[in-house]
């Protein structure tokens, strides 16, 4: 058994506290190191078909549209919203109804409208029951032969009366027409406050409920519906400006879904985006550069039984020119 009052505690304890601390460090270290054994990676990263796996290409990455490309359907109006007819996944047909704004506003306008129209035309025809009468008073008085039977000043005021009532009349069906004016305003105001489909297509989200307040004065974070045509789908893929002289516009690409490069369809070439425009659509791969401008390139998706979605990712390859052509 150790004396251990004669032990130095620069000599012994000192050095036994070191080699654990060691040992500790050691262990630590050991456990917090990352497992390197080999394993399948998350995603299948992208792979050029065997077509053009010796052949001279050029990749770019994507995103899935709707062939009419997205549409933010908005209101013409201001109010509550009444009544949401259509959900996601829904396709619709020109002019079918998507959702209805609160419209009774409109409608008492319209109602006042109308109710003006009748008291327009009940002044016409008083007015014109008028002048009927001062004009029969008037053919009367001229057809007197004796001049000194009717006194001149009599007339004279059987005249104004009936120029007055032919003025009354004038001035009535004046109100007459801006009361139909005002009704017809409410009545397309009441068509307008039915926000209808613009295109047949499928509807791809929608972002309000009954009872919400939606606003045409902008602020809003995101679209009230959006739709689109979805038969086909298309493909708008980005090529950096530096590789876009080498791709043969017109070609076929081939694409497949972001991490599923097993799944690959040919898309046929619809048009090149004339304007070079900074890069949005992003793979986040660490070598990627985000300062870049790109062509866009759209494509056609054959029919692939929904192994495409609007805002999908895709990967695609493109063959390039060859002799500069």
């Amino acid at each position: 058994m150790p004396d251990w009052k004669r032990l130095s505690f620069a000599r012994t304890i000192l050095p036994l506290i070191a080699v654990a601390s060691l040992v500790l460090a050691a262990l630590f270290i050991w456990g917090g190191l990352p497992d390197r054994s080999p394993s399948a990676p998350q995603r299948e990263p992208a792979k050029a078909p065997p077509a053009l796996a010796n052949a001279d290409r050029v990749a770019g990455a994507g995103v899935v549209e709707p062939s009419s490309e997205t549409i933010d359907i908005g209101a013409p109006l201001s109010g509550l919203v009444m009544d949401v007819a259509v959900s996601p996944g829904v396709r619709v047909v020109p002019g079918q109804p998507l959702f209805s704004i609160d419209d009774r506003a409109v409608r008492a306008q319209l109602a006042e409208a109308l109710a003006a129209i009748g008291e327009a035309r009940a002044a016409i025809a008083e007015a014109q029951s008028a002048r009927a009468t001062a004009e029969r008073q008037l053919a009367l008085y001229r057809a007197v032969d004796d001049p000194a039977a009717v006194a001149r000043a009599e007339i004279v005021r059987v005249e104004g009366e009936a120029a007055a009532a032919a003025q009354r009349v004038a001035l009535a069906r004046a109100r007459l027409a801006a009361a139909q004016a005002r009704a017809g305003t409410a009545r397309t105001e009441i068509g307008r406050l039915t926000v209808r489909a613009p295109i047949a297509g499928e509807i791809l989200t929608v972002n309000i409920r009954p009872g919400e307040f939606v606003s045409t004065m902008g602020g809003t974070s995101q679209p009230f519906i959006q739709m689109g045509a979805t038969d086909p789908l298309h493909v708008r893929i980005d090529i950096d400006e530096e590789q876009a002289p080498r791709v043969a516009l017109g070609a076929a690409a081939i694409v497949s879904p972001r991490g599923a490069a097993g799944r690959q369809v040919e898309a046929r070439f619809v048009r090149a985006e004339p304007l070079i425009v900074p890069k949005r659509s992003l793979t986040n791969s660490a070598q990627e550069r985000v300062d870049v401008r790109v062509l866009q390139l759209i494509y056609a998706l054959p029919e692939t039984n929904g192994a495409f979605r609007v805002g999908q990712q895709v990967d695609a390859f493109i063959p390039a020119r060859k002799d500069g052509k």
